[in-house]
């Protein structure tokens, strides 16, 4: 079809937003999620460090796709970069507008979304289209993130979807628009006819695949586990491990 997706945002990204979404809904609801119950990062150092490393690993993952050390993988770093950078400031802007405080983890949170925005369109277009592209994603995420929190009845843990498949989505769509070659913005319509196109086929194929799979594999082995071990905390139920001394001292 001509679809372009540089270093696989549509087959990793999207994919796994609709993947963890499908398995969201068939989880359902934790018990501290139903209760509102208020969940506080446990070790902001550590987000900082892993998001340090993958914004450090996606520069081999997005220019890397090149697949040699040319321009064109300069370009991809670059564009990582920007839009990586436009994101992270443009979650922590639009917290501020939103009379929000400023936070290290919306900022990591921003640049991951970002990270993942501009991996489809990465070698495709120029600086100042990559730019948008973050700031874009990251409006989008920063709106989804919050109203999945305040207003939705999903559990989606980690944001998956409201991050990585939004994400994923608003970058796929942009590379159809500011692509250099067919994109909407020089004035053709095939490349992002094509892409909505494929937008509807990966997220049906995932969504309802990923259903399915979940839903045959807890017909082999419960995914969920037993109440108990849900109030105790998996760290602890599942692996009789934990950063606070307090929780396996009762163990």
């Amino acid at each position: 079809m001509g679809v372009l997706d540089f270093a696989g945002g549509t087959v990793v990204h999207i994919s796994a937003g609709y993947a963890a979404l499908a398995g969201a809904v068939v989880l359902g609801r934790r018990k501290s999620h139903v209760k509102k119950e208020e969940e506080k990062p446990v070790n902001i150092p550590y987000v900082l460090l892993g998001t340090g490393l993958l914004w450090f690993g996606w520069f081999g993952f997005n220019a890397g796709s090149s697949l040699e050390a040319n321009t064109l993988a300069v370009e991809a770093f670059i564009n990582t970069n920007l839009a990586s950078s436009s994101a992270m400031m443009a979650w922590i802007l639009l917290d501020v507008a939103k009379g929000r405080k400023i936070t290290a983890l919306g900022a990591c949170i921003g640049a991951v979304v970002g990270l993942v925005a501009i991996t489809p369109a990465a070698g495709f277009v120029s600086y100042g289209p990559s730019i948008l592209i973050g700031v874009i994603a990251s409006i989008v995420s920063n709106y989804a993130v919050h109203f999945k929190n305040t207003k939705a009845t999903l559990d989606d843990t980690l944001d998956v979807f409201p991050c990585h498949g939004l994400g994923g989505i608003v970058g796929m769509i942009l590379t159809a628009v500011f692509a250099v070659k067919g994109g909407l913005i020089t004035g053709e319509t095939t490349l992002f006819v094509n892409h909505l196109i494929a937008l509807v086929i990966v997220s049906v194929f995932t969504f309802c695949g990923s259903w399915v799979l979940y839903k045959i594999t807890n017909m082999i082995t419960p995914l969920r586990v037993s109440e108990r071990d849900e109030e105790r905390g998996l760290d602890i139920s599942q692996h009789n491990e934990s950063i606070f001394e307090e929780e396996l001292a009762e163990v």
